[in-house]
């Protein structure tokens, strides 16, 4: 079954810095793409982060390019999103799954509020 864990969310302070971590079960997590999706209130979900089976591509929406660092360790069947300079239009519950997501498959979330 396959399955997604993320943690790490919070509350942080405008400007701050936070990493999530997603832990993948019931596929192998070196055969596929995978990605850090976002739902802001009142919002629709987007992706947000993307990261290549063998790490060689990493890819952002421009709304986080510049300050997002996602990376992977096939080894541990981890994902992992590291975001700074966090404005309020960060704030959204953040999802990992694969790319194109698994749509039968989507984890609760981790919820991330950038307020000061």
């Amino acid at each position: 079954q396959v399955q997604f864990a993320e943690s790490g969310g919070g509350l942080v302070p405008p400007g701050g810095s936070l990493t999530l971590s997603c832990a993948v079960s019931g596929f192998r997590l070196g055969l596929v793409a995978m990605g850090w999706y976002r739902q802001g209130p009142g919002k629709e979900r987007e992706l947000v982060a993307s990261i290549s089976t063998q790490d060689k591509d990493h890819d952002y929406a421009n709304a986080v390019k510049g300050r997002s660092s996602v990376s992977r360790d096939n080894a541990k069947n981890t994902v992992t999103l590291q975001m700074n300079g966090l404005n309020s239009e960060d704030t959204g519950v953040y999802c990992c799954n694969q790319v194109p997501a698994w749509a039968g498959a989507w984890g609760q979330g981790t919820l991330v509020t950038v307020a000061s």
